[in-house]
């Protein structure tokens, strides 16, 4: 596959139509999630962080030196001893047109797998497929780049396991707490604390991963590498930046995704091994590049209408019309906002 090939193959996965019935494309949003992770990398380099590009992230540099052309994410790692530091230079450092949820600094941001965070994009809306947990933060569903901290975990398999299960015995109390309604401080706040002390009670480990399972990966066991095959860093060319990943990329792509996952040289061109069923768009179920969507701001203001028509009910005066019009008035540039932005 040369240059101009992967060009198209990138155009032909299309997410959905724009307000003006333009197609948004994958390669859209991956530009977007490029200027977000152009920006971490900023931050990572002035203040001397360690971050790792994972995942299907990595496998893109494997493959095709920057994105998957199916793939609508990205994910990173970084270390657990930059974790903290990470936090506080990204209240200070990141530019003003992004900002970061994460449980450090909003009690409000869900996670059900410990520390976690997502650095996103102003005026953008993503909205995710199969979420056990809707986002509660106030600062909006902006395109985002995932961040996950890496390091030590135990060498001995059974007490891994059993410490992991220990936060995966949580998980279901949080989604259920979360999904009606209650905020499940004490579990999140349960599952960050024992998350972090996994990591220091093995600081000496030689074997490096995730704090904890994630509920969609294997139950029995989380992708675990060797620490000389994560550090050092390297960098690798990604589109048109360098990013870093792990130092034996290729050894661990293929433990975590098989032995067929990089793509063979036959000689002539590469042949992608990767099968075409499962070359789809699968995080994504509704994107706006333009704004940051409107279901918030339009619930608000359906709300400050309706509490408008309650007083005026009760008020029940001549006053009463005047509410009445305000509250109409509200509602119906709402519904021409919600239009438009259609």
């Amino acid at each position: 596959m040369n240059e101009n090939d992967y060009i198209l193959e990138r155009k032909e996965y299309i997410i959905q139509k724009d307000k003006y019935g333009n197609d948004i494309t994958v390669r859209d949003l991956q530009l977007q999630i490029l200027s977000i992770m152009k920006e971490i990398d900023r931050i990572c380099r002035k203040n001397n962080i360690k971050y790792c590009l994972i995942a299907g992230s990595a496998l893109g540099i494997c493959n095709y030196k920057g994105f998957i052309p199916w793939d609508d994410d990205m994910d990173i790692a970084i270390d657990i001893s930059d974790w903290d530091k990470f936090i506080e230079v990204m209240k200070n450092d990141l530019s003003s047109e992004f900002y970061f949820d994460s449980y450090e600094t909003d009690k409000l941001y869900n996670t059900i797998s410990g520390p976690w965070m997502k650095v996103r994009k102003k005026r953008t809306y993503v909205k995710e497929v199969n979420t056990l947990l809707a986002n509660r933060c106030k600062k909006g569903d902006g395109i985002f780049v995932d961040v996950i901290p890496y390091g030590p975990i135990c060498e001995n398999k059974f007490i891994d396991e059993l410490e992991r299960t220990v936060v995966k015995i949580n998980m279901p109390f949080i989604v259920f707490f979360d999904n009606i309604g209650l905020n499940p401080i004490p579990f999140k706040s349960f599952v960050h604390w024992f998350s972090k002390k996994c990591f220091k009670w093995h600081k000496n480990s030689n074997l490096v991963s995730q704090p904890v399972s994630v509920p969609w990966e294997k139950f029995l066991r989380e992708p675990v590498f060797e620490k000389k095959d994560v550090y050092p860093l390297k960098e690798y060319n990604f589109e048109d930046c360098k990013f870093y990943s792990y130092n034996n990329i290729e050894k661990i792509m293929k433990k975590w995704y098989g032995k067929k996952c990089l793509k063979k040289w036959d000689g002539e061109k590469y042949i992608e091994t990767f099968p075409v069923k499962k070359r789809k768009v699968k995080h994504v179920k509704e994107i706006d590049l333009n704004s940051d969507g409107p279901h918030k701001k339009s619930r608000l203001s359906i709300f400050f209408s309706i509490l408008l028509m309650v007083l005026a009910l009760i008020i029940f005066d001549e006053f009463s019309f005047v509410l009445l019009g305000i509250s109409i008035v509200i509602l119906g540039f709402t519904l021409m906002y919600y239009i438009n932005s259609k």
